[in-house]
């Protein structure tokens, strides 16, 4: 694991341990595993969870793409990549992948079928770079599957347009593909 391109500087220490608390009290993985099966998270798949924090989405998702599946969990804080690692030990999860860095994944073009971006893009400083990123390393009709509490409506259409996604489908979750 090491860290890659640096656009941005990780949360403080605090800031990442009170999240992971506040996460681990309100989370519930199986709620979490079937709101992924719902928006077409299936055995098989290679998912990337885009700002994976301590995993509350990453480690569900392990569970429902199954053995034949693989799941990549980047964040820029190194607390959030060991928080994942011991998660993942912990339930005896084998097809979980970590990244430590910002932006770059290192992960072959066109390779994911799924990237979470959930609660993460508010904080990111250079959103067009990871946009590109994710953007690149998508299957031709792979899904970004993105909700967030600061950045919705149309800034971001805008900015998923600008960036060349599209909106697709309806859910709880807002759903782009590539254009």
């Amino acid at each position: 694991m090491e860290m890659r391109q640096s656009i941005q500087k990780p949360m403080p220490d605090l800031r990442f341990r009170l999240m992971a608390l506040e996460y681990r009290v309100r989370a519930r993985p199986a709620d979490v595993s079937r709101e992924l099966r719902s928006l077409g998270v299936e055995p098989g798949m290679r998912v990337l969870d885009f700002g994976c924090g301590p995993g509350r989405y990453a480690l569900p998702a392990a569970d429902v793409v199954d053995v034949t599946g693989e799941v990549w969990a980047l964040d820029i804080h190194p607390l959030a990549i060991a928080a994942v690692k011991k998660g993942a030990a912990a339930r005896g999860l084998a097809n979980v992948r970590t990244l430590l860095s910002d932006c770059a994944t290192g992960l072959p073009a066109e390779s994911m079928d799924v990237v979470l971006l959930f609660h993460a893009l508010h904080d990111v400083d250079n959103k067009a770079a990871v946009l590109g990123e994710l953007r690149r390393i998508l299957k031709p009709k792979g899904r970004l599957l993105y909700k967030d509490h600061t950045l919705n409506g149309h800034a971001l259409l805008s900015l998923m347009r600008d960036n060349d996604f599209r909106p697709w489908g309806r859910s709880s979750v807002t759903s782009f593909v590539k254009c």
